[in-house]
């Protein structure tokens, strides 16, 4: 069975195209439209391998995401790496102490991307 990655963004073209690689490497792919969207798949996506997530979104950014998942129980131990145009050091040094373990720049290459993720989440 592939291993499960969450792809959190507003937009529906960074989600696709994510998704499109993501699959292509093996993986599963659940998407979620921004931070509140995604707590709730997390709740019925439990065994996700890891979390790839955008920063600036509506309703819950992706850092205030971070940080209610990693406030406990049985998601704070999944991996997240943000996906985002921001490069804000204050913003990384945020999510990095919130958990965040990576931060990836958009645009991004597809390569770099299933890269990252195999490297966080291990091979599909």
């Amino acid at each position: 069975m592939p291993k499960k990655i969450l792809v959190v963004d507003d937009s529906i073209t960074v989600r696709q195209q994510a998704s499109l690689a993501l699959v292509a490497a093996g993986y599963a792919v659940v998407e979620a439209v921004d931070g509140l969207d995604a707590l709730d798949k997390l709740a019925v996506n439990a065994d996700a391998a890891m979390v790839l997530c955008d920063v600036n979104m509506p309703r819950l950014s992706g850092i205030e995401f971070l940080e209610r998942m990693k406030q406990g129980g049985k998601h704070a131990t999944i991996p997240v790496v943000m996906l985002t145009t921001e490069a804000n050091p204050t913003l990384i040094d945020r999510a990095k102490r919130a958990g965040a373990k990576a931060w990836v720049t958009k645009p991004c290459k597809d390569e770099l991307l299933v890269r990252t993720v195999t490297k966080i989440a291990g091979p599909a």
